[in-house]
């Protein structure tokens, strides 16, 4: 019966696969030639004893004997290389279980789930050794990523305590009732200082922290979080004589609803900041069989398409079209940092007329989300405990 054809496609390149076919060939080939040796045999023993015609000797029975024993040989052959190739099928896979439950371990830790250990248990060998270098370079992973962890919360606090107490002296100073009117200018001046070197240091800690990984998945609907960003964002848009405006349905996934709002924070500030008196921002969200996609347009400076890549890059700014002086340079990097924490992709399209219109997309649910809960650290994971007895 053969076999079928998703059967195929869904084991084309395995490992497993070629190693049955060479143990069925191999098969084949040693069956073909002891049959081959086998008639060669007596073919050579017939021809030597019964060179002579003899009465009791028929030429005619002797090929048909020989028919019959290459036919039915044949047959023989065939059979049992069949369930030769069957058992080199399983056998295959019984030999590369191990590589197996390595492979999938490292599919987990690409959602960084560095607590998982393979603890392949196992008779000393290659594989085991291969196993056992694998775990020890998770411990020292997830060392680093914890230590990195650390020096992320450690710098948030040294970061913007000074920055508190300044921000704080100043205000202080300029309630004073003796102060100049220069220097309240000047106090004023200081505060903005201030509040960008704060926002640039909630960017970079936001970059940080969807760089490394450290995300949520929990249920959230991204158009509530858009709706949110679009009314705190509201005052600033009137201000800036652009209108603002929302199409948001309901867009369910899982994720982290800090970095969400933060991904939707950056992208409608972006639209305000980068835009001209009378223009215009409008947010949509949506929800597809796949995903959800957050849309955000603006009108604006006109960008060039080879212009784009750029903007999605850290501390790159378009310097001689979108005043960059108001940005940090880290807006679309954040989002599209996020995006990737959650499985997801973030891209711009220029507007013939100016602007931008980004869109960002993201799964309903990761594919290993399942896969990733937490378990104690340096303690083997349950379903590979059992795959793994090799």
């Amino acid at each position: 019966m053969p076999l079928p054809v998703p059967w195929i496609a869904a084991h084309r390149g395995s490992l497993r696969l070629r190693l049955t076919a060479v143990f069925g060939l191999m098969f084949f080939i040693a069956g073909s030639a002891v049959l081959a040796a086998t008639v060669l045999l007596v073919v050579r023993y017939w021809h030597f004893n019964y060179a002579t015609p003899s009465p009791r000797v028929n030429r005619h029975d002797m090929n048909a004997d020989m028919l019959w024993m290459l036919k039915w040989g044949s047959l023989v052959v065939t059979l049992v290389g069949a369930s030769a190739t069957a058992a080199g099928w399983v056998v295959a896979g019984r030999l590369l279980r191990p590589l197996t439950d390595i492979t999938h371990t490292a599919e987990r830790i690409a959602g960084r789930t560095l607590h998982r250990r393979i603890c392949l248990d196992a008779p000393p060998g290659e594989v085991k050794t291969l196993a056992d270098s694998f775990d020890r370079m998770l411990e020292r992973l997830d060392e680093s990523f914890a230590g990195q962890g650390r020096f992320i919360a450690n710098a948030a606090h040294e970061l913007k305590t000074p920055l508190a107490v300044n921000r704080a002296l100043v205000e202080v100073a300029m309630n004073r009732r003796d102060v100049t009117a220069p220097l309240r200018h000047l106090g004023e001046d200081l505060l903005k200082v201030n509040a960008r070197q704060e926002r640039l240091i909630d960017a970079l800690l936001a970059l940080a922290r969807s760089d490394n990984g450290t995300a949520e998945h929990l249920p959230t609907d991204l158009g509530r979080v858009a709706e949110a960003v679009v009314d705190a964002a509201a005052a600033t848009a009137r201000e800036a004589g652009i209108a603002l405006s929302g199409d948001l349905d309901a867009a369910p996934l899982h994720g982290d609803p800090t970095l969400l709002e933060q991904l939707a924070r950056n992208l409608v500030d972006n639209a305000i900041r980068y835009n001209h008196h009378g223009g215009t921002v409008r947010v949509t969200t949506r929800s597809t069989p796949e995903a959800a996609v957050l849309t955000v347009t603006n009108t604006g400076p006109t960008i060039g398409p080879h212009e784009v890549p750029t903007l999605f890059q850290p501390f790159r700014r378009l310097t001689d079209r979108v005043g960059s002086a108001r940005g940090s340079g880290l807006g679309l990097s954040i989002v599209q940092a996020i995006a990737h924490t959650h499985g997801g992709e973030a891209g711009a399209t220029p507007r013939p007329e100016g602007g931008l219109t980004v869109t960002v997309t993201l799964p309903h649910r990761r594919v290993r989300n399942q896969e990733e809960q937490p378990a104690p650290a340096g303690r083997p994971d349950p379903e590979l405990g059992q795959a793994g007895q090799a």
